[in-house]
């Protein structure tokens, strides 16, 4: 009996998500998070603290587990949400891509991640790009799976090109490993003979960033939906929710349902939940807390420690959506009412970090914020400070997005202003986990208010303190604002909901 095939599986990825509206994303971004080829891409997935979001290392760790297999590292590259990629860098990683990939043949699977709203300065659709140059060069024979980020917006292309789609089911993104091993076993069945077909339907849906968690609301119901309707003829269910905020002809919500061979049952159940979505399309409004009312509150949490404390999130200035994490509008209105008691995390502001480390602990000076950005909304502020905390920025995630990835902020500070503790940072990174205050000694179980620029994630690495009723998303100007009609949208698919009136769908 001939001995069994061992598979040779390239691995790849592009993974950002892209805010058309933030400056461009260059190679050094790339750089800093993640940037590997070859070989390095397998010694980083099984390491203890790998740098890559989890998806990989779920992939990997999977296909360890099931048996021998030969996997050939090709590129990955992964950085924080940004603007635009600079198209000369995505064109030198599709080169590279191209290059390796056509040096590895024979493969027998492709495991692509993705995030899926990603832009370039030239192309809309990289993704698609992406997996046409891999099916180009493999063959229409070779299975290739992608996973892919639940803001991912879809063109047909991205599911025409590929065998198996699987898109995360948790906001917070707690389930990154687990849709990495999902598509590991996706591709063990393709390996075997398994046939799949893949159906796409889109709504003319935008869903602000706030409306898309997945512990409740229309989202998180469509997301249940598809959950219970899997059946022996159903390999996957995805909802991708999209990310507004590129602004592309593929935004809107849309329904992946990838079946074994069964197109009528993938079409069947993908109409099924994206009907469910059109009769809850009145729900897909965000509802914000205005800043007055948000002082207010801080104000008497601050007073009166019967009061429980809480959790405010400054959800149009995520830098987990390209915001660039320095608008000053929060801080300020804080800082001048008097609030006390509370944490202000993270600031992204390397001049004002490196100044703090020049001065020293306990030195007192006028904090100048954003003296070098020049970006929208990211407006000058000043305000006397103390310097109560320095270190290097290097730390292990300990929950939620972040957790056990390997981080690293640069130099970073805590400084006093008034009863507020800012922590200042010298690498952007939405504040999604505990330990960018816990690693500069702060305690957030006695802050009175913990204020975090971040949309939703920190709803994973913060729920350990504050419960769902006790989160404020404060309703302020920036990159990342829900309030869609704000933003001047050239390429976005209208009438859409929320921004039209008179919105209509048929799947008939």
């Amino acid at each position: 009996m001939p001995a069994p095939t061992v598979p040779r599986i390239a691995i790849l990825g592009f993974s950002i998500e892209c805010n058309k509206f933030a400056p461009p994303a260059t190679k050094a971004h790339f750089l800093a998070r993640t940037y590997l080829e070859g070989e390095a891409i397998l010694a980083e997935a099984r390491g203890a603290t790998p740098t890559m979001l989890p998806e990989t290392p779920g992939f990997v760790a999977a296909m360890d587990a099931a048996g021998p297999w030969r996997p050939v590292g090709i590129a990955l590259a992964m950085s924080e949400p940004n603007g635009p990629v600079e198209h000369s860098f995505f064109e030198e990683l599709l080169e590279t891509i191209s290059r390796r990939l056509r040096a590895a043949l024979p493969v027998d699977g492709v495991y692509i991640c993705a995030h899926g709203a990603a832009l370039t300065t030239q192309e809309d659709d990289p993704e698609g790009v992406l997996f046409e140059t891999v099916r180009d060069i493999v063959g229409p024979g070779v299975p290739v799976v992608a996973t892919f980020d639940l803001h991912a917006n879809v063109s047909d292309r991205m599911v025409d090109l590929i065998d198996a789609f699987i898109g995360y089911r948790t906001n917070p993104h707690l389930d990154m490993r687990e849709r990495g091993a999902e598509a590991a076993g996706a591709l063990h069945e393709l390996l075997a003979g398994a046939k799949t077909e893949l159906v796409r339907v889109r709504l003319p849906i935008v869903p602000p960033t706030v409306t898309m968690l997945t512990a409740a609301g229309p989202y998180a119901e469509m997301i249940a939906l598809g959950q219970r309707r899997m059946t022996r003829a159903i390999m996957n269910v995805s909802v991708m929710g999209g990310f507004a905020f590129a602004d592309t002809a593929k935004n809107g919500l849309s329904v992946i349902v990838t079946a074994r061979g069964d197109r009528q049952a993938a079409a069947d159940l993908a109409r099924e939940i994206a009907q469910y979505g059109w009769d809850n399309r009145a729900r897909f409004y965000p509802t914000l807390t205005p800043l007055d009312e948000a002082m207010q509150m801080a104000l008497a949490a601050g007073r009166d420690k019967s009061l429980p404390a809480l959790a405010f999130a400054d959800v149009a200035d995520n830098p987990g959506g390209g915001g660039r994490g320095n608008t000053m509008f929060l801080l300020r209105a804080f800082a001048e009412v008097g609030v006390e008691g509370a944490l202000f995390g993270v600031i992204y502001d390397p001049p004002l970090a490196a100044e703090a480390h020049a001065y020293g602990l306990h030195y007192n000076f006028e904090a100048r914020f954003n003296r070098a950005e020049t970006t929208k909304f990211s407006e000058p502020w000043a305000a006397p400070a103390r310097v109560v905390a320095l270190g290097n920025g290097d730390c292990v995630g300990r929950r939620g997005i972040y957790a056990g990835l390997r981080l690293a902020l640069g130099p970073c500070a805590a400084l006093r202003i008034g009863g507020i503790t800012v922590v200042v940072v010298s690498h952007r990174v939405q504040c999604a986990d505990p330990v960018f205050f816990e690693m500069m000694g702060l305690d957030i179980a006695k802050a009175r208010s913990v204020v975090v620029k971040s949309r939703g994630h920190f709803r994973g690495g913060f729920d350990e303190f504050f419960g769902p009723e006790r989160i404020v998303e404060v309703d302020l100007p920036g990159l990342t604002s829900p309030v869609l009609s704000r933003f001047e949208w050239t390429r976005l698919p209208r009438p859409v909901i929320p921004l039209d009136e008179g919105v209509e769908f048929s799947l008939t």
